[in-house]
């Protein structure tokens, strides 16, 4: 084991972290922390190079959802607040104006009126 931690380490991080740790408990604390950096050289001695990449080419994604459209009815249809716009191919897409996406205002702000 190449570090080991002693009763006076304990004592000098509880005493950095404000915590007060009685005399009793001091042996455990230090078989406690002496066993966890045992546990790291073990892990250090995994051999571990190109672990990252396989995961990555493991890893597909997140599902996506089919977009239905909204789940809760608007107060106002988006008409009223965005122009209609469409793709070349008839799809409907989100309005843009000056490169911002047009959302409708939430009802919850309704009341605010120009302040916002």
């Amino acid at each position: 084991m190449a570090a080991a931690i002693s009763r006076d380490d304990v004592r000098h991080i509880a005493g950095l972290a404000r915590l007060g740790v009685p005399d009793d408990k001091l042996d455990t604390l230090v078989s406690e922390l002496n066993g966890i950096l045992a546990h790291m050289e073990v892990l250090q001695k995994v051999q571990s190079a190109g672990a990252a990449a396989e995961a990555d080419a493991l890893r597909t994604g997140m599902p996506l959802r089919l977009d239905e459209g909204p789940s809760v009815k608007l107060v106002r249809p988006i008409s009223a607040i965005a122009p209609a716009t469409r793709s070349p191919d008839g799809a409907p897409m989100p309005a843009v104006i000056d490169g911002f996406f047009l959302v409708p205002r939430l009802a919850t702000h309704e009341d605010a009126g120009d302040e916002s």
